[in-house]
């Protein structure tokens, strides 16, 4: 059927696309440039993007690919002269705004005024938000572009560029004539070919009166038709012009299915011609609206709306070659047709003359913006007429948005508005992290109330949020748009400590660039004071002992504004234990609190929320020990009794848990098994993982639905811990395993005994990771049969030895030569079989905590089926954690953490990059997770200050060379240009005396400021799900 889509969207309230990021992936590129695989870690070009609805697009190249053969001389020469004006762009959107995720892609774009420096690409190229990019041309001269103009609704853009800066090449303009364009015209696409090069693809034009393809919950133009041909561009093809036999511009490429068909959809030039003679006149570019979609329909189909034999007879004998009329699809609630159009509506007349064209329709309300415009109407066969009041596009398409508290907002727009066909009103959070990071991960928040004041528009919202001190909880009402009947409610802890700016961006098009400004300083937080509680009383339980547990939980939330040491989240919850209510403190997984750059909040008895920090982190055994001010806390929380014995396989237990919801479960149960925990190590994803440890399974089911919990006595007396332990990330998912263990309480003992004295705890280690053998194994490696019976006889139930697997990198270890006997003999190596430290067999896991308390170890170990005697120093566990980071082109850099230590058989250098956000530099240029830098401009980089002092020296918007090695020791150089405007260069310094634990200094146009700089967006791990701290894609 004419104008109808063979795949209609719904025009409302849809679930969630599969698409990644609700873009056009066929249009554009992913990030291929240097990108890491997963397996070598080496670089490698990989898109980013998957499948769409049938005109949605994916960016893998259709197997239809109309390439062009040998072609006539005349074809030739156009396209010869067609190439100089073509230029492929590269480009960020360097965060999430509307409709746009921040992402780093490739596109095209062609020179439509060689003397200005205007380019002509498409919107969702452009972008509605932030940009940043450039511009190569046919001769490989690079110049920066920056838009000067993006269209509110339909799929065209204009950037602008310095032509002097292109010296080796004549800059020619190509001409737009949307008047040429005719069905059966034979045409060429010139373009990027999914970013590799140049491609010139043929097509004849099908159609001119399709309607606009709709590509999911992202970026969609509508109220324009299409023209369709079979050309079957590829990625990275959009904006390409779309040229006749001439070199003349007809259409503008734009989208194609993605379902293997060679069809492409292409912008009639009509509007963006108007805009670019705007532009050069100076004028401004008025676009009207009346917040009323129409489709084009056919008139078999408007006959069944209500087209009467009259009105159809008219409207053929003006127009003898249309086939379609305009019909009313989405009008939107408040806007100026609200109760004067209704959907199914068809359109006759438009201030008195017929009208069957989107085109006429655009002239008329953008030469009307401001004043009414009179609409002829067939609504069920009658005849209706309206006066609709035209208003300004530009005034509903945001151009401005606020950044608090780790998250972004601006209002509603008409885009998101018209998909879902809702009032264009409201607080839209475009980000949504920091402290509006909700429950779920979806996008589509508009914020109703926040702290119980309405906050119908950014104005108002930003009013609210002034007023809301620092370390406030608060609550706020929101509604998704694709479910405006639902009311969510969360409470908040607001932060405006990390982020302490409330920073608003505005859009100036003189510059391209977002302006930013500081709207006001954060309030101090309110003297925290006491409050009253009680505990639930656990029911249904043998023991009352047992019972008296539920008063030494506490629910513990750890938010990290930063992401470091390779964590894959942002915000972690768990139930903590109290070991000392006198003291407020509270053992909890360090799968929930990795580090203590982070925000700890621990709720008592459901009611009292208090502040937390981070006393200890154990380095090995995935425990840390948080502390709350108890005299903040008016209720009878009960010190949990850690027991000192060991618990043994086949023993009798009670657990008590906390499951995926929250809610407590328990059940008797017995000790399945206790073993060495083997969690797999993953160079894709470094991050902290517990080893030469125990861990125990229980027989109950309810152990794996709980990631927090204890394992109790009769007595009441805990005897092992629940915890959730970090695991590896999957090569196929790419998601973040996790595992459910139990660890016995005897091994805390001497260090809470220590922190209750006030005391530090003081551990070492072995630098290396342990596994246990079977004597069929040690045999084999040359264990004495002497050896294997004493192994028997000191463990009966688990006969097995530890082979080290492992060396962790020590930094002022001397290094091993494997020729010199002498350099080997205070050190343990791989392959290496441990018998006995200080005297005593181990067959234990849990008998290497000797190695905490001593400097030096007396070994015995088999080392190449010799027995040998060692002495083995162990290293201070102080420096294991991170106390500096570095925040530059959107990467996050710090020392090799632990775990990276823990992979490595050689460090490359001290500065490791952690992190990187979507949209950046580091991202765009393929700086990846896991990489080392060595060099910055030919200077080595041994460590974080000789790296700081050398970016920090770069000039803004240049480039600069990297020197790097994989994390399988493969050496590359890649070159970057510096943005300080979107990222600034930042440092995160662990300090004690600041009220954080940390502060942050700023590296801003040469000025080193104590705090946030002035511009900037959020740094890396405030934001919404856009920080990778994997070379996985």
């Amino acid at each position: 059927m004419n104008g109808a889509a063979q795949s209609p969207r719904s025009k409302r309230k849809e679930p969630p696309h599969p698409l990644m990021d609700g873009r056009h992936p066929k249009l554009h590129r992913a990030n291929g440039i240097a990108d890491l695989s997963a397996g070598d870690n080496t670089p490698d070009i990989e898109d980013e993007f998957n499948t769409a609805e049938d005109y949605g697009f994916d960016d893998t190249r259709h197997q239809s690919l109309l390439a062009v053969g040998p072609d006539t001389a005349e074809w030739q020469a156009t396209i010869e002269n067609v190439v100089q004006s073509v230029v492929s762009i590269r480009f960020c959107q360097t965060c999430s705004f509307d409709t746009d995720p921040a992402l780093t892609s490739e596109a095209t774009g062609f020179v439509v005024d060689a003397e200005r420096g205007y380019i002509l690409t498409n919107r969702h190229v452009v972008g509605s938000g932030p940009f940043w990019g450039y511009c190569i041309f046919d001769n490989h001269e690079e110049v920066d572009a920056y838009p000067v103009y993006r269209d509110p609704v339909h799929d065209f853009g204009i950037l602008k560029f310095d032509p002097k800066a292109i010296k080796y090449m004549p800059v020619t303009a190509l001409h737009l004539r949307p008047d040429l364009a005719k069905v059966g015209i034979e045409i060429r696409v010139v373009g990027n070919d999914a970013g590799e090069k140049l491609s010139i693809l043929s097509g004849v034009i099908s159609r001119l009166d399709r309607n606009a393809p709709e590509y999911g919950e992202g970026y969609s133009d509508f109220n324009t038709c299409y023209y369709q041909a079979s050309a079957a561009a590829s990625g990275g093809s959009s904006g390409s012009p779309v040229v006749n036999i001439d070199g003349k511009v007809v259409a503008l490429q734009a989208g194609g299915r993605a379902d293997g068909a060679a069809t492409d959809y292409f912008l009639p030039l009509d509007r963006p011609l108007r805009a670019l003679k705007c532009l050069q006149e100076g004028q401004p570019i008025t676009r009207g609206d009346i917040q009323c979609q129409f489709l084009l329909k056919a008139f078999d189909e408007c006959r069944r709306l209500g087209l009467t034999p009259d009105w159809e007879a008219q409207m053929r004998k003006a127009f003898p070659k249309e086939t379609n009329l305009l019909v009313a699809e989405i009008v939107l609630p408040e806007g100026p047709s609200h109760h004067k159009i209704e959907e199914g509506d068809v359109l006759i007349k438009v201030n008195g003359e017929l009208l069957t064209q989107f085109i006429r329709l655009d002239e008329i309300l953008d030469s009307n913006v401001g004043t009414p415009v009179k609409l002829l109407l067939l609504r069920g066969g009658e005849e209706i007429e309206v006066e609709v009041e035209t208003g300004d596009l530009h005034k509903i398409t945001p151009d401005r948005f606020v950044s608090v508290s780790g998250a972004s907002f601006h209002n509603l727009s008409y885009q998101q508005a018209r998909l879902y066909g809702v009032a264009c009103k409201g607080v839209y959070v475009c980000e949504a992290g920091g402290s509006f990071r909700f429950d779920t991960t979806d996008n589509g928040w508009i914020i109703q109330t926040l702290n119980h004041k309405k906050t119908p528009d950014l104005d108002t919202f930003i009013e609210v949020a002034k007023a809301i001190p620092d370390k406030a909880r608060v609550v706020v009402t929101y509604k998704h748009l694709r479910d405006l009947h639902t009311l969510n409610t969360s409470i908040i802890y607001v932060d405006r400590h990390w982020s302490k700016k409330m920073k608003l961006a505005v859009r100036n098009d003189e510059t391209g660039l977002w302006d930013f400004t500081h709207l006001a300083d954060a309030l101090p937080p309110v003297p925290p004071v006491p409050h009253k509680a009680s505990f639930i009383q656990l029911e249904h339980t043998s023991h009352p002992a047992v019972a008296e547990l539920v008063r030494s939980f506490v629910h513990v939330t750890c938010t990290m504004p930063v992401k470091l040491d390779g964590f894959p989240k942002n915000r972690k919850w768990g139930m903590g234990l109290v070991i000392d209510a006198g003291k407020g403190l509270v053992v909890i997984s360090r799968a929930i609190v990795p580090y203590d750059l982070c925000d700890i909040s621990i709720t008592i008895a459901d009611s009292i929320v208090v502040e937390g920090k981070v006393v200890f982190l154990h380095p090995l055994q995935n425990y840390a020990i948080i502390q709350y001010d108890p005299k903040l806390v008016d209720a009878p929380v009960l010190s949990a009794r850690l027991s000192n014995e060991e618990l043994t396989q086949g023993a009798s237990t009670y657990f008590i848990g906390y499951n995926r919801i929250g809610r407590i479960v328990h059940a008797a149960t017995t000790v399945t098994e206790i073993f060495a925990v083997t969690i797999p190590a993953n160079s894709g994803a470094p991050r902290y993982r517990a080893m030469n440890v125990d861990a125990i399974t229980v027989d109950t089911s309810l152990s794996g639905q709980c990631g927090s919990g204890v394992l109790v006595a009769q007595d009441g007396s805990v005897q092992g811990l629940w915890l959730t332990y970090l695991g590896e990330r999957s090569a196929s998912t790419h998601r973040d395993e996790e595992y459910h263990l139990g660890l016995a309480t005897p091994s805390l003992l001497p260090v809470i005994s220590q922190i209750q004295k006030g005391i530090e705890p003081t551990l070492r280690m072995l630098s290396v990771e342990f596994r246990a053998i079977q004597m069929s194994q040690a045999r084999l490696m040359g264990v004495s049969e002497d050896w294997i019976a004493k192994v028997s006889e000191a463990n009966t139930s688990h006969h097995q030895l530890f082979l080290v697997t492992k060396r962790t990198f020590e930094r002022d270890a001397p290094l091993v030569d494997p020729n010199d006997d002498e350099s080997k003999a205070s050190t343990l190596l791989e392959g290496d079989i441990l018998l006995m430290l200080n005297g005593s067999l181990i067959t234990r896991i849990k008998e290497l905590d000797v190695m905490y308390s001593h400097d030096v170890l007396d070994a015995v170990i088999v080392r190449n089926c010799e027995e040998l005697n060692l002495q083995l120093p162990t290293v201070a566990a102080h420096d294991v954690e991170t106390d500096r980071a570095i925040s530059f082109c959107g990467a996050v850099f710090h020392r090799p953490h632990h775990a990276v230590r823990q992979q490595i058989s050689k460090l490359f250098s001290e500065v490791y990059v952690s992190a990187r956000t979507r949209g950046s530099p580091a991202y765009q240029y393929g700086l990846a997770p896991t990489n080392f830098i060595t060099h910055v401009n030919g200077k080595p980089t041994p460590d974080l200050e000789s790296f700081l002092k050398a970016v920090v020296a770069i000039p803004d918007n240049t480039y600069f060379r990297l020197k790097a090695m994989t994390f399988d020791s493969v050496p590359w150089v890649v070159t970057m240009k510096k943005n300080e405007h979107y990222f600034p260069t930042m440092e995160w310094i662990k300090d004690p005396s600041d009220s954080c634990g940390w502060r942050r200094v700023t590296y801003e146009g040469g000025k080193v400021i104590e705090g946030e700089g002035p511009d900037g967006l959020l740094p890396a791990g405030e934001g919404s799900a856009e920080v990778e701290d994997t070379n996985m894609e």
